[in-house]
C-alpha cells in the first residue's frame, strides 16, 4: 500500500463521495472513478462511428457469386 498527499478540501470531497456512493472507502471512489475514465476513453476510440454505421448487405461482399 501507498500513501499519496491530497489538499484537505480534496479529502473533503473524497469522504462526500464516499457516503453518497455508499462506498466502502475512498480508495473505492477512487477506482470506480478511474474505471468510469477508461471506459469513457474507450468508448469515445471505438465508439466513433456509433450510429454512422450499418450492417453489411449481400451487395457489400464485391465478388461474383453468380
Amino acid at each position: 500500500m501507498s500513501t499519496i498527499k491530497v489538499s484537505r478540501s480534496t479529502l473533503e470531497e473524497l469522504e462526500a463521495l464516499r457516503e453518497a456512493l455508499k462506498a466502502k472507502s475512498v480508495e473505492e471512489v477512487i477506482r470506480r472513478f478511474l474505471m468510469e475514465r477508461r471506459q469513457r476513453m474507450l468508448e469515445e476510440v471505438f465508439g466513433i462511428d456509433k450510429g454512422r454505421i450499418k450492417p453489411f448487405t449481400e451487395e457489400d461482399r464485391g465478388e461474383d457469386r453468380g
